[in-house]
């Protein structure tokens, strides 16, 4: 079945960019500059009486208009309680989402700001506090729309996926697979009475700036229902002794907010093993679009794949087994090395 507007989107021009920003009662420059995003179209647009705007347009099918809707929803709510987030712009009659050509499009301010490459300690108890007042406004209303994650949707569905387009060589399915149930297994004991709420969702460094004014956090674009851990571990170092002083410096400022059981942690170890098998198959779900085969020219490959596997492998039988009375793991072993956003983002450019 053709997704609406996705041959329009996967030819999508600088013409029709700056149409559209006409479209929604600006005047342009002329000057029109492609930010570095895979996932959604995003431009950087110049504004004839000048300044500049970023134009985002949604990929074709990814998520609904309520569910957009409810991602600016999120971002007021954030704001009106003086949170540090970037926020599109409302437009006429004070709506947030045009439509061109069957997808959907947003205008947002540009926030100068640059990328926080290494948390030192101020930044991260600061980094903390605001986690913790995003997730308090998180938790005072259940998002409707957004998607859960849980491990229908970010493990046993991307696996599915997978396996029904036959991405992963024959020879190499059942060893992917055993190591994706455990992983599995692992999540499900892991999380059991664990509070879930509205969370950032994609939460790592590439997705944090520092402003004039403090840290800043962008791109909500991936916000989801699902536990704060989730917002901590690609944010978050995990490995020596030195990484877990980090961690709870960060935890200071965090605590001052909002609770944070130090037990929680034991679900980072599977939220990877998660993030590892969702990732690819979000590259195979977008392999027709023509930037992917750029972007990842490894992809599919006989040595993908088998890397895949071996480190899903290691990472199961790497998972701590269950240890307490009540049944819970006890997150005492890590990989020994730090790890970091190349870990977890094969496109991060440096």
């Amino acid at each position: 079945m053709e997704i609406p507007g996705k041959e329009f989107y996967n030819r999508l021009d600088i013409d029709s960019v700056l149409s559209s920003v006409e479209d929604a009662g600006f005047s342009v420059s002329g000057h029109c500059l492609a930010l570095n995003s895979l996932e959604n179209r995003v431009y950087d647009v110049g504004l004839e009486e000048g300044g500049r705007l970023v134009v985002k347009f949604y990929r074709p099918g990814r998520w609904t208009l309520d569910q957009i809707l409810e991602e600016h929803s999120f971002l007021k709510e954030l704001e009106e309680v003086e949170i540090p987030v970037v926020a599109p712009l409302p437009l006429e009659n004070g709506v947030t989402v045009r439509e061109t050509k069957g997808i959907y499009y947003t205008i947002w301010p540009l926030q100068k700001g640059r990328l926080v490459e290494e948390l030192d300690k101020n930044n991260l108890v600061q980094a903390g506090r605001l986690l913790a007042r995003i997730h308090n406004i998180g938790a005072s209303k259940q998002a409707k729309h957004r998607i859960e994650y849980n491990l229908k949707n970010f493990g046993e569905e991307p696996l599915r996926f997978l396996k029904e387009k036959e991405f992963l060589p024959t020879h190499l399915w059942k060893r992917y697979q055993e190591a994706a149930n455990r992983i599995f297994s692992s999540f499900s004991e892991a999380s059991k009475g664990m509070p879930f709420h509205r969370i950032h969702g994609d939460c790592h460094k590439g997705n944090l700036i520092q402003t004039a004014d403090g840290l800043c956090f962008i791109d909500f674009d991936d916000f989801v229902t699902g536990p704060a851990v989730q917002d901590f571990w690609m944010l978050l170092p995990f490995g020596d002794s030195s990484s877990e002083y980090e961690r709870e410096i960060f935890l200071e400022g965090y605590r001052e907010f909002r609770e944070f059981r130090s037990s929680w942690f034991d679900l980072v170890e599977p939220l990877r093993g998660l993030r590892y098998i969702h990732y690819s198959a979000w590259i195979a779900k977008r392999w027709e679009d023509p930037s992917f085969p750029n972007a990842f020219p490894h992809f599919g490959t006989e040595e993908y794949w088998e890397r895949e596997t071996q480190d899903l492998e290691r990472l199961g039988s790497d998972l701590p087994v269950s240890s307490e009375p009540d049944g819970r793991n006890s997150f005492a072993k890590t990989d020994e090395s730090e790890l970091t956003n190349k870990d977890f983002f094969w496109d991060m450019e440096d």
